[in-house]
């Protein structure tokens, strides 16, 4: 075992510097925090991106496969913290590597029918509310502005409004960066 086992990348592809720094730090908490352990030895993880929030301050997105999200939400809180720590200026978060299928067009041959959970629509919803994860979202608001612009607001539940304060810009930067849709996140 190694670090380079806990990045699955197709073949002929290999993993930039973050991710084997991500990959390498995920080993370490592996082998030496007890009770991690069991857990994180089954755990992989597809990608990693930094992404830049415009306030100085940097958040890495790591992209899990969906078969393995609900066993990282199991550690989520603790393993967040963990790399937080090793990535002291970084914010973290964990997303599911979701695959959408195109509209199938008149002249497309379609065998059969794409999936609800392969559409804009769902990935985009799933893909914000892995964003916020140990939180819940509330409510939702979609606002139009006169230009035509769209702006969603989305409220979050006001148990967490302590812990997660401080990363609304982060949670706001990686949804306009991987969907290039406008978000605003607020506690009721």
């Amino acid at each position: 075992m190694s670090a380079r086992s806990k990045i699955i990348k197709p073949a002929g592809q290999e993993p930039d510097e973050l991710e084997l720094q991500v990959a390498q730090n995920v080993y370490d908490l592996e082998q030496n925090v007890p009770e991690l352990k069991a857990e994180l030895r089954a755990l992989q993880f597809v990608a990693a991106k930094e992404i830049d929030n415009g306030h100085g301050k940097r958040a890495i997105v790591l992209f899990v496969p969906v078969p393995l999200l609900k066993q990282f939400h199991k550690i989520q809180a603790r393993l967040v913290r963990e790399l937080e720590k090793k990535f002291s200026d970084r914010h973290v978060l964990l997303v599911a590597q979701r695959r959408i299928l195109a509209k199938p067009g008149r002249k497309a041959r379609v065998k059969q029918q794409r999936p609800r959970s392969r559409t804009l629509t769902s990935v985009h919803e799933k893909l914000l509310e892995d964003l916020v994860y140990p939180t819940e979202i509330v409510g939702k608001r979609t606002k139009v502005r006169t230009d035509g612009s769209r702006l969603i607001k989305v409220f979050l539940d006001r148990k967490d409004h302590t812990s997660l304060e401080y990363k609304l810009d982060t949670f706001k930067a990686a949804y306009k960066k991987l969907t290039g849709k406008d978000v605003d996140f607020e506690f009721p």
